[in-house]
């Protein structure tokens, strides 16, 4: 699964890290609408912003990836549409209606791990903290994970457009999404201090954009605006 998968290549899928459960939904999402899955209700003189528009159902054809066909058969079979905002905290078990409960994704971080010790890109190993054993998956090829930073860090630097519309999608995205899971200072870390401050620079101006006035320029790729007011006003 795209997004999910290059998170957890960058070692994203940190035990410690709190803030990734929804992050991971959200990049669900974002690549379900990426492939033409899903997409956001149609603008409306009621429903003009972005977390006020409801999630729909475009096509239920099966992408092959178990997490992502999983989340489309809730989205599928829902009783009422939900908005990007309900959907994340759906997927992620963070609601108070017992109800709702069976649209939780469990065991995330766990499924994406073993798909890649599967591909070769993460191994398994029993770790010791204090008073448990805990499996842990630690990179076992690196040049996967220095790939896709090397990516990151050029969209930021070498190959900066100064325009998110021109921006590669699913890299946009992961900027997004690094930003959500607060691990984006970790792409960057390699860099040398000039670079660092750049790239830290122009990210925080990408992301502080307001993703009501972007989304309405950006044909396709309002999911990933979504998601990103979604975690704005979290």
């Amino acid at each position: 699964m795209g997004l999910n998968t290059a998170m957890a290549k960058e070692g994203y899928t940190s035990f410690w890290n709190d803030c990734i459960s929804s992050g991971l939904r959200g990049g669900i999402l974002i690549e379900l609408a990426l492939r033409g899955r899903i997409c956001l209700e149609p603008l409306s003189i009621r429903k003009k912003r972005l977390l006020e528009r409801k999630v729909l159902l475009k096509s239920d054809a099966p992408t092959g990836d178990v997490l992502l066909d999983e989340t489309l058969r809730h989205i599928k079979t829902t009783e009422s549409a939900e908005t990007v905002q309900t959907w994340i905290e759906l997927l992620t078990g963070e609601t108070w209606n017992p109800f709702k409960l069976q649209y939780q994704l469990r065991n995330v971080r766990e499924r994406i791990a073993k798909a890649l010790v599967e591909k070769g890109i993460l191994t398994t190993e029993k770790q010791n903290f204090l008073l448990f054993d805990m499996t842990t998956h630690p990179v076992s090829n690196a040049t996967e994970k220095q790939r896709l930073v090397k990516k990151l860090q050029e969209s930021m630097l070498e190959r900066w457009v100064n325009d998110p519309h021109r921006m590669e999608r699913r890299t946009l995205a992961l900027l997004v999404l690094a930003h959500s899971s607060d691990v984006l200072e970790n792409v960057f870390a390699s860099l040398a201090d000039d670079k660092y401050n750049v790239a830290m620079n122009r990210t925080k101006d990408l992301l502080d954009m307001d993703p009501e006035v972007e989304a309405a320029k950006a044909r396709g790729a309002e999911m990933i605006w979504a998601v990103l007011a979604a975690f704005n006003k979290s």
